[in-house]
């Protein structure tokens, strides 16, 4: 429908890939440890891409050697609930096929890491034997469907905990060609793919609920953000915002980040029909010719958010009512001990990458064994232990304690408000580190910051190995983002509450120069802060020019 007859390999991939199955049975009872290039694009769809070590690349090569391939396996799970069966089954996947460890994902989600080409079937079949899925946790689909992970038992939260569960079930596809490949079911001819169509979409698409008084989802950095408003235990409706995205390539200034606008407002009955209504305005207008322009934010910029307001009126049948008012944004923390409203508590425990391995895997096992405690995911790649009854609190505590697990106040603010994404050595797209020098680059941070009396100061940083901007890199006070290899362009000046982004104020800085050069501006924000402003929003205030004046007059003075 948007007139372009230009289309990519993927496009024609799609099309003729029989609903996703391709020759994907065929290549994956064969032997070796990849598959060909049409299958890795069409395995995305079921969860999982191909990888592979690149640490051990170069050395396998001169040996001529093939490359270490494994696969990623990615687990959908809306709002990022587990019951403890299921994580403890999840986890003994991590050992029995993966590489003894758990990922979650800033989306809430969980991936295994290093799964053979063997094993991959088995590995999503095991995953499905839990009532969990694989199926769209990757791929040009609607993707894992974000909420809070606050288990507070009120009206409020049990609407997102089922809005995000529907959702996600409604727009999985319809292609039984999943269930044909790795689950053995029988073969189905025929069928359609009512919302999709034959190509899916253009590229992912990502979706978020929150509510004003908890935006940890981000939620404007979703293609579609919905944002409930409540009039005490009444749901009035949701506040639709449509074209967030981070992702971007460098050197080409016609890819960028962007958050959603706020486009209209549904009523309580409409969630599903408009998240529909968008995803069909995007499937028939985003750019099928070139991947890296393909989301849905591209089509509101080229397009003009009038038009898309009226275009999508027609999908939904009828035009959206203007957005209502909301309060701001607000993100409180999850971690520690809280009380869920029910007479039972949680501890939100820091995770720091998202990476649960090692003494923090086996307490969590045995406190999810013993206790029976439900683990849910957090947007910031944190666990939160849920339906803990107040009897057991001690000594669920103490098994913890014993296994010498981080608490959050064992964590500085920094370390508990910072993100990275896996990157080297197992994403490909990774030009530089970033979860294995996250721990380096907190540090180096949270020796300035105490210096300044700023160790109490609410600053999020997130750290990514490419432009992409997996962990939102362009949404935090302070943004890493992979440049070179060993080197990162540093945004600054996105809000804590996620409305604002960031901006470039540094191209290319070694890592092991990224303190130095921030502290100039770390010790003007000390001195200059206006009360109650945080980090991003003062170098927001500042602008990019004085920043950068400001940085040139003190390594003049140093030099």
């Amino acid at each position: 429908m948007n007139g372009s007859t230009k289309r990519s390999a993927v496009e024609w991939l799609k099309a003729e890939s029989h609903g996703l199955r391709g020759r994907l049975a065929e290549e994956l009872a064969q032997g070796g440890k990849q598959v060909s290039e049409d299958a890795y694009n069409l395995l995305k769809f079921h969860g999982t891409y191909e990888q592979y070590d690149r640490d051990t690349a170069t050395a396998l090569k001169q040996q001529k050697h093939d490359k270490d391939y494994s696969f990623m396996v990615r687990v959908r799970m809306p709002g990022g609930r587990l019951t403890a069966a299921q994580y403890l089954a999840l986890d003994e996947l991590a050992d029995q096929y993966a590489n003894g460890t758990l990922r979650i994902t800033s989306r809430q989600g969980v991936q295994f890491h290093c799964v053979v080409k063997d094993n991959l079937k088995r590995t999503i079949a095991a995953i499905n034997a839990t009532l969990l899925t694989t199926l769209a946790a990757c791929g040009d689909v609607a993707r894992n469907v974000m909420t809070t992970a606050a288990p507070r038992r009120d009206a409020v939260h049990r609407r997102l905990d089922a809005d995000s569960a529907l959702l996600s079930k409604a727009l999985l596809p319809h292609s039984h060609g999943y269930h044909e490949i790795f689950l053995d079911a029988e073969k189905v001819s025929g069928e359609a793919e009512p919302l999709y169509g034959p190509t899916y979409l253009p590229r992912k698409f990502k979706i978020a609920l929150a509510v004003p008084s908890d935006n940890t989802v981000d939620v404007l950095t979703n293609d579609l953000g919905l944002i409930a408003l409540f009039e005490g235990d009444v749901l009035l409706g949701y506040n639709v915002a449509l074209g967030g995205g981070l992702g971007m390539t460098h050197n080409r200034p016609d890819t960028y980040p962007r958050l959603a606008t706020v486009l209209g407002f549904v009523g309580p009955d409409d969630l599903l029909a408009v998240t529909e209504a968008v995803i069909r305005l995007q499937r028939d207008y985003g750019d099928r010719g070139d991947r890296k322009r393909a989301r849905l934010k591209y089509v509101m910029d080229d397009r003009g958010t009038e038009w898309v307001r009226e275009t999508l009126g027609t999908y939904f049948g009828r035009p959206l009512t203007d957005p209502r008012p909301m309060p701001p944004f607000a993100v409180p923390d999850h971690l520690g001990w809280h009380e869920q409203g029910d007479g039972l508590c949680w501890l939100g425990l820091p995770v720091p990458s998202g990476r649960i391995s090692g003494a923090l895997r086996v307490a969590l096992r045995e406190v999810v064994s013993r206790f029976g405690v439900d683990p849910v995911m957090t947007p910031q790649q944190d666990v939160l232990l849920t339906n803990i009854a107040p009897a057991d609190r001690s000594a669920l505590e103490a098994v913890l304690r014993a296994h010498k697990v981080a608490f959050a106040e064992d964590s500085s603010v920094l370390a508990r408000w910072t993100l990275a994404c896996p990157a080297l050595p197992t994403c490909g797209l990774a030009l530089t580190e970033a979860e294995r020098v996250r721990e380096t680059i907190v540090a180096s941070l949270d020796t300035v910051l105490r210096r300044l009396g700023l160790a109490e100061e609410r600053i999020s940083l997130r750290i990514t190995g490419c432009p992409n901007g997996c962990v939102r890199s362009y949404a935090g006070a302070i943004g890493l983002v992979g440049r070179v290899p060993g080197a990162y362009a540093v945004y600054v000046g996105g809000d804590f509450a996620g409305t604002r982004l960031s901006f470039k104020l540094l191209e290319r800085v070694k890592q092991a120069d990224l303190a130095h050069r921030l502290e100039p501006i770390l010790a003007a924000f000390a001195s200059q802060r206006q009360r109650d402003e945080g980090f991003g929003d003062f170098c927001h205030r500042m602008g990019e020019s004085v920043l950068v004046e400001l940085l040139q007059t003190h390594a003049s003075h140093a030099a």
